[in-house]
């Protein structure tokens, strides 16, 4: 009898626990017809085990048998004839076939067998066998507590180190994460072991699971795979199947519901880890004169406390990230059920309090953490309500919005050195990005939050406008750093004057930092770092009295090109291709179309540009390219260069082939459309016109825009070359015969042809 599922699967009223309870009987129906045509031996029993025992089949999950036997029964043949249907049914098998004192046995030292056995389940043959195997395991399992919840505690842990959270992640891991499936099931073996879950928490943790486990049965159905993690391209499909009008409801969804499971989870294994250690019971003993008590690492608040006091919230805050304790959830509970609202403005021990336990770093995070998981985050600051579990579904944000906050935080905490006022410091990383609980521009919108916020917080006038303005220009120096030219005084003149304050600077240096460290590894590396670095002493130069011209230095070409072209010149060649590193510069008689050759050239080896500057003199062209790799073949890339450049390689074609064959393998890895633009901007330079291009990243882009601007006459005098994700920001200086381009209809054209550029198959 073949397995019949198309009608189960294409039914998208079942989902979650109704489905996989449905899943896993039409399954029990099959292989009880199974068994019909082939009996079970007297003596033998066929048991569900796993997540099949538990009746939790998702689509495309594992069906996990047991085939129990008594030691004198002979089952080979009966066990070739139920495997071998299931197998040629195309679902994965996971079979044993023991008797119960070998299955026992493996469970003694295998974690995966005995919790398997947790959920046997009944299915064909011999009941009291099936009911004896059930009951021994459960009593082995019982029999050491603390040791097997700890087992299991061990790789829960490693299994979060593995896959990550599932409430913060990009693509979680639905099953594997912190805060998803599995811990859910650890929770129910360590109750099975004998460690308790109060029954109010057992509740919230049920409704959580029913949210992962929906997901997790959309996702299988669609993709029809049985891979668990929620990739990006894949979530929007997922919350259509779900009813949800696109995939930030969910995924916000996914991030509380696997928040709570993490939550309890924790204080679980915080329980087990403490019963298990009773040495540990007796020391780190610690009150407080406001009512805290902290024993063996464990945070509480003692019954006397007052808990109208407001400073009482922060102190938990700050005395548990300190001690990097954990607090015990019924005392959070008795905070957040009490309607103290802090007073407006705050006493300035309550400002140090809150900024001391930010610039207690990432111990912080853990400590405010714990308070958000009950809505006292919100009660510090309001406006926090809206970020949390918001997701930020792009590849260059790696967690939601309100981790993001608090990592950006806990970086900025490291880099308090840098400033005189490291509490505006921390704050600000903390606020930079609250407008994104909001509608509108974040920026904007947390320009107008943050003076509030401050006033609420009892911060000066001048203070509160250094917050503000921290949270203004949080992008200014990151996005003047990668997209225009530093060695250009327009560019340095236009920061200067847009943040005209060195205390403020200094704080927007730290804060990019943070900020970018906080956002991802695509986000911060060394030569962001050196970018920013330099551009922030530049303008602190200027705002401290010099002018843009003294600090810009001689700019490009420097001494060491300066050479290149003198040794060209005299070559009667006059061809030069110099390698060095990731620094990739040519030297020739200049032609039409130069730029966009190298970049072809470069584009047909696999090398991403990340910067690149020209300049002609006397009849010769200088083209230098900043790569992101210095492995390539050196011999075929200096070969092909000069064929390229001398137009001897088709480089039309040759991209075009690269390309398609690359589109092919591409995924998204933003969920938002990235529609192409073009700008213009003649105030960030005196001599050149700025040429901004935002896209999605393609194969031979650079070669092609920057073909299409040469097919116009347009030189290319610079190009800063960014990539985010799937998404590019590249900007260009240029000049049409030697001048800026003023004229807006040309402006208008020059648009088109690089739209068209990009657009073109």
């Amino acid at each position: 009898m073949k397995l019949e599922r198309a009608d189960l699967f294409a039914d998208t009223t079942l989902r979650g626990s109704a489905f996989t309870a449905a899943h896993s009987a039409r399954v029990d129906e099959w292989i009880a017809s199974i068994v019909a045509e082939v009996p079970v031996p007297a003596g033998a029993a066929l048991v569900a085990i796993g997540g099949y025992g538990r009746g939790e089949l998702a689509p495309q999950s594992d069906l996990d048998l047991a085939l129990v036997h008594e030691p004198e029964v002979d089952v080979a043949e009966f066990a070739d004839k139920i495997w071998y249907p299931i197998w040629d049914s195309g679902i994965k098998l996971g079979h044993r076939v023991d008797t119960v004192d070998g299955l026992l046995k493996v469970a003694r030292t295998d974690l995966d067998t005995a919790t398997a056995l947790l959920s046997l389940r009944h299915i064909a043959g011999d009941e009291d066998l099936a009911l004896n195997l059930a009951i021994a395991a459960g009593e082995q399992w019982r029999s050491d507590p603390f040791a097997n919840a700890k087992m299991v505690s061990d790789r829960v842990d490693q299994l979060h180190l593995q896959h990550g959270e599932v409430a913060f992640g990009l693509g979680p891991d639905l099953k594997l994460g912190r805060g998803g499936l599995r811990d859910v099931h650890a929770l129910e073996w360590a109750r099975s072991s004998g460690v308790m879950v109060e029954e109010g928490k057992a509740v919230s943790v049920a409704e959580a699971y029913e949210t992962l486990l929906s997901v997790r049965v959309e996702l299988h159905r669609l993709t029809g795979r049985a891979g668990d993690r929620l990739v990006l391209e894949v979530q929007d499909d997922v919350a259509k199947a779900l009813g949800y009008r696109n995939a930030d409801p969910m995924m916000a969804e996914v991030a509380r519901a696997a928040r709570s499971i993490a939550w309890v989870s924790d204080a679980t294994w915080f329980w087990v880890h403490r019963a298990a250690n009773p040495a540990q019971r007796e020391s780190d003993f610690a009150e407080t004169a406001n009512g805290l008590r902290v024993e063996a690492g464990l945070l509480s608040i003692r019954a006397d406390a007052d808990l109208e006091d407001p400073l009482l919230l922060l102190d938990v805050a700050h005395l548990a990230a300190s001690r990097d304790c954990f607090v015990e959830q019924a005392s959070l509970e008795r905070l957040a059920a009490t309607a103290t609202e802090f007073p407006d403005p705050w006493t300035e021990e309550m400002r140090t309090r809150f900024t001391d336990v930010l610039c207690l770093g990432r111990s912080s995070i853990t400590a405010l953490e714990a308070l958000d998981q009950v809505g006292l985050m919100s009660r510090i600051i309001p406006e926090w309500e809206p970020t949390r579990s918001k997701p930020q579904r792009n590849e260059y944000h790696r967690f939601t919005v309100d981790r993001h906050l608090l990592e950006a935080a806990a970086e900025a905490s490291a880099l308090a050195d840098r400033v005189d006022r490291p509490d505006l410091l921390v704050l600000g990383a903390l606020l930079h990005d609250i407008g994104k609980g909001y509608k509108g521009d974040h920026t904007d919108v947390g320009v107008d939050l943050i003076p509030t916020i401050a006033a609420r917080m009892g911060y000066s006038e001048r203070d509160s406008n250094l917050l503000t303005d921290m949270c203004r220009h949080h992008l200014l120096l990151p996005d003047v750093a990668t997209r225009r030219d530093l060695d250009d005084d327009g560019t340095i003149s236009l920061v200067a004057d847009a943040v005209g304050d060195a205390e403020l600077l200094s704080l927007l240096g730290a804060l990019t930092e943070a900020d970018s460290i906080a956002t991802g590894p695509s986000a911060w590396n060394r030569s962001k770092g050196e970018l920013v670095r330099m551009l922030v002493d530049r303008v602190r130069n200027v705002l401290g009295g010099a002018t843009p011209e003294d600090v810009v230095g001689e700019g490009f070409p420097g001494p060491t090109e300066r050479q290149l072209i003198e040794q060209a010149a005299s070559d009667q060649a006059g061809f030069l291709v110099d390698l060095q590193g990731t620094t990739i510069t040519v030297v020739q008689s200049d032609r039409s179309g130069v730029f966009s050759r190298i970049a072809g050239v470069l584009t047909l080896n696999g090398l991403d540009i990340v910067s690149a500057a020209a300049h002609t003199e006397d009849g010769i062209a200088l083209s230098q390219f900043i790569v992101d790799s210095d492995t390539y073949d050196h011999q075929r890339v200096e070969q092909q260069l000069l064929l390229g450049t001398s137009g001897r390689l088709a480089l039309e074609a040759r991209v075009g082939e690269r390309r398609s064959t690359y589109a092919r393998s591409k995924k998204r890895t933003s969920a938002k459309s990235i529609p192409p633009s073009v700008s213009f901007d003649n105030r960030s330079s005196q001599n050149a016109t700025v040429i901004e291009v935002n896209c999605r990243d393609q194969v031979g882009l650079l070669y092609r825009i920057s073909q299409a601007m040469s097919e116009m006459g347009i030189e290319i005098s610079n190009a800063r070359i960014q990539t985010i994700g799937d998404a590019i920001i590249d900007a260009f200086y240029v000049t049409y015969e030697g001048d800026k381009i003023l004229d807006a209809k040309f402006l208008v054209e020059v648009e088109r042809a690089i739209l068209f550029a990009i657009e073109k198959k």
